[in-house]
């Protein structure tokens, strides 16, 4: 996959009267990242005090603006303007780099064993692949500390599960399409379950309260019972689907 070298026809769509919402691409892909970085960043510096917000997603950013400090057509004109000359960032800005311990177990990944059936894989080898692969935080949501990770090995693809759980316990590392995540807190969810992290995702003492940010490369490290128990992580088998 080659790195794009510029933006074709980037849309700015109303969400309201104090913000835009910048389209940059249609598809998900890792090479997304630079650009919305780079906008992320101008915008911070252009708008000053009078941005209020900045949310990405895999191929957006919604910019949220004090109507009284700044009008929509001159927020309008100013996102054009940054948009005209606008570059990817490149390595220097790069996020941090995440190792997750996380114990992938039948008890704690019910869905271990339907990935590795859909992927016509053994189940160690569904771990191998989802384990040795390096992951971009693409967007924050659903949750607080929730990030949004891809892409992973395109033979785990795999669709959501038909009844999401009504609670899934904080840590638990999951699957849905090509994405992957760990929950940060206790939440429904319908993502295949693969194991469970120790990892602190979500801190409210910790400065920015998440782990994990948009930019952040994040690698899931298998580790033994023991050695997950040994860092806090709870190993409370999860209830099987009603």
């Amino acid at each position: 996959m080659s790195q794009k070298t510029k933006l074709h026809n980037p849309r700015l769509e109303s969400a309201g009267l104090d913000s835009w919402i910048v389209r940059l691409f249609e598809d998900i892909d890792e090479h997304n990242l630079p650009w919305l970085s780079a906008l992320s960043r101008r915008c911070e510096q252009v708008f000053g005090d009078a941005l209020i917000d900045l949310v990405p997603s895999y191929t957006t950013l919604l910019v949220v603006f004090d109507p009284l400090m700044v009008s929509p057509a001159e927020a309008r004109a100013l996102i054009s303007r940054i948009l005209a000359d606008l570059e990817p960032d490149d390595g220097a800005h790069a996020g941090e780099i995440h190792e997750l311990p996380t114990w992938y177990d039948p008890s704690v990944g019910p869905e271990l064993s339907r990935v590795a059936r859909q992927a016509g894989m053994a189940v160690s080898d569904v771990i191998d692949a989802h384990s040795q692969q390096v992951y971009r935080v693409f967007a924050l949501g659903f949750a607080p500390g929730f990030a949004f990770m891809g892409l992973t090995d395109p033979r785990l693809e795999c669709g959501r599960l038909d009844t999401p759980r009504r609670r899934v316990p904080p840590g638990s590392v999951a699957m849905a399409g090509r994405q992957t995540a760990a929950y940060p807190t206790g939440t429904p969810g319908g993502w295949n379950l693969l194991g469970r992290t120790n990892a602190s995702l979500f801190d409210r003492t910790r400065k920015g309260f998440s782990l994990l940010n948009v930019g952040d490369q994040v690698r899931f490290v298998p580790v033994s019972r023991e050695e997950f128990e040994r860092g806090g992580g709870d190993t409370t088998p999860m209830e099987p689907l009603a």
